[in-house]
């Protein structure tokens, strides 16, 4: 079993400098040091950080003080550092050094003039100013690119991609330098070797059991700020082997022609449901518990969905540590831009990605059933249906279900706009019934969006309905209605029956077809996902194959070690007609 399982996160963030590691990237004058500055319209506070002596200064000051008090203070400083007692000095000789000790002269310098004491602070420090302090001359950088947040991943696998998370004050991670080294092995001392440059990087397994560390030079397009440095907390170790999605990325080697919209609906398995005392032992029996970990999953998920070179991505069941802390820097160093829509009542929920080189958002949409069933006019007369049964309204009104929906429009072609519906829906076996009172709440909410704001935009609706092909759901999205003697409205019994014919305009149909399972666990095999198109402007162009079923029961069952998620994708690409 991988020794990811006990590994912690190692973090780097502000507001303390101390913990960077400071190499400045910004060359400052011959013989002159730097003195960093952090100095933000709208704050009541700056600092003032340099090296001096071999020690860290750092001060905070008040924005609107005068330069001549903070000149003073640095000065004060300095001299309390110099005749502070040393180990081992006699009494006698440090009382003599402290009373010999004089502060050091201390200016500010702009060009050759010498900024007046009566300046503010923040008007004082510009960039490019000389701070004198005795003989040291200090170069100051005022708001330079710096690094507030640094992390690598707890497990690291050859063959599978590292993303750093990266946050970066006065920049952005797509104008920095990062530089990736590996610890040299057998050298006797510890020291690094350059392994690789850019801002993902993939070890290979000549890799396996060294440790790696990342340099960081925050840039913000014009200048790089000082460096950052952080080493992995644990080695990097042999990856599972050939997985059930490497023979699908054959399929998507590359990313769609500008014409075509290449689609992935995916349920990731959240981890607070992965992690349960009942999935390890119960659901998810046969799986090895490392590769329940999210940790290790992560490596997993990222590779899969980086090799679709999807357009874009409607995921499911995403917790929020691991969209923030995980999915969405990784997602965003492959060029995407992510939206997340958590569900109220636990801490997963869905993210939608799009290609940010290809689409643009226009707007978003989202609802919770529940509560817009309850509040929202649209769904007067669908709520006083919904009464008429308390046992049913109780239950759809508890649920904590949502519909994450959003407007792109293509940079190619503004002509071209799509509307993308994001849901995961009710679980329980026996609740066909309320299902199909929130898919009446989504189509509802979605056609609002497309009559009123977007005429003649197409819908893609994608998610894990928890239905199958044969169920009232897919019967209601594929045919445009429902009558009130569908069995669906007495799924769990005649007490809970809520019989009501419903309607909708769009024509819907499933663009990967009704493939045998999409959901592949001990207990149940069966398809639950879908990626339904609107016919009027789309044709399906491709479907990216599913893993052979001995590939996915290599292992028994879902998830594997080889296979991230109790679900598999459902990946293809749509033709604009």
């Amino acid at each position: 079993m991988p020794a990811l399982l006990g590994g912690a996160l190692r973090s780097l963030q502000r507001p303390s400098l101390a913990g960077l590691r400071l190499a400045c990237s910004l060359a400052p004058g011959p013989g002159m040091q730097t003195a960093v500055v952090r100095c933000v319209p709208g704050e009541a506070k700056m600092t003032i950080s340099f090296e001096l002596d071999g020690g860290h200064r750092r001060l905070e000051r008040e924005q609107s003080e005068c330069l001549r008090a903070a000149l003073a203070r640095i000065a004060n400083n300095v001299l309390k550092a110099q005749t502070r007692p040393k180990k081992g000095r006699k009494a006698a000789a440090a009382a003599q050094a402290q009373a010999q000790a004089t502060a050091p002269d201390v200016s500010l310098h702009l060009g050759e003039e010498a900024v007046p004491g009566d300046t503010r602070n923040a008007e004082a420090w510009q960039d490019g100013a000389v701070l004198q302090v005795g003989e040291g001359r200090y170069q100051v950088q005022r708001n330079p690119p710096t690094v507030t947040r640094l992390e690598l991943p707890a497990s690291i696998l050859a063959g599978f991609p590292v993303c750093p998370q990266v946050q970066i004050e006065f920049g952005q991670p797509a104008e920095s330098r990062f530089e990736w080294l590996r610890e040299a092995v057998g050298t006797g001392t510890c020291t690094w070797e350059p392994a690789a440059s850019g801002r993902v990087f993939t070890p290979g397994n000549s890799l396996i059991g060294s440790k790696l560390k990342l340099r960081c030079s925050p840039g913000d397009g014009s200048r790089f700020g000082p460096a950052a440095e952080l080493q992995s907390a644990g080695v990097v170790e042999a990856g599972p082997g050939v997985c059930t999605f490497d023979s699908r990325h054959l399929f998507t080697q590359e990313a769609a022609a500008e014409a075509l919209l290449r689609v992935v609906s995916y349920n990731i398995l959240a981890d607070v449901y992965a992690q349960t005392e009942l999935s390890k032992t119960s659901l998810y029996p046969y799986c090895a518990q490392y590769a329940l970990h999210a940790d290790y999953r992560q490596n997993l998920i990222k590779k899969e969905l980086s090799g679709y070179h999807a357009d874009i991505l409607c995921l499911q069941e995403v917790d929020k540590s691991v969209f923030t802390d995980s999915l969405s820097p990784a997602m965003d160093a492959f060029g995407y831009h992510g939206l997340f829509r958590i569900k109220e009542k636990q801490h997963e929920g869905l993210a939608t990605f799009f290609r940010a080189s290809k689409y643009r958002l226009l707007s978003q949409h989202d609802v919770t059933f529940s509560e817009a069933l309850a509040s929202d006019p649209l769904h007067t007369d669908l709520l006083q249906k919904v009464s008429a049964n308390p046992n049913v309204k109780e239950k759809v009104l508890q649920r904590s279900t949502a519909l994450q929906v959003c407007v792109l429009q293509s940079l190619e072609d503004s002509s071209r706009k799509v509307c993308i519906g994001n849901t995961h829906l009710y679980w329980h076996p026996k609740g066909g019934h309320i299902r199909l009172i929130q898919i009446a709440i989504a189509f509802r909410h979605l056609h609002q969006i497309i009559s009123e704001m977007y005429p003649n935009t197409p819908i893609i609706f994608c998610g894990d309905f928890n239905s199958t092909p044969t169920s009232g759901l897919y019967d209601f999205v594929t045919r445009g209605s429902i009558s009130t003697d569908h069995q669906d409205w007495s799924s769990n019994g005649e007490e809970e029956q809520c019989r009501m014919s419903l309607t909708h305009s769009f024509k819907l149909i499933s663009a990967c077809g009704e493939p045998t399972y999409t959901n592949y666990v001990g207990g149940f095999q069966g398809c639950l996902d879908y990626i339904f198109m609107d016919v009027n402007m789309f044709e399906v162009a491709q479907v990216i194959p599913f893993p052979t079923h001995e590939e996915i029961t290599c292992h028994l069952a879902l998830p594997s070690v080889s296979h991230p998620s109790d679900h598999i994708a459902l990946v293809c690409d749509l033709q604009w007609k």
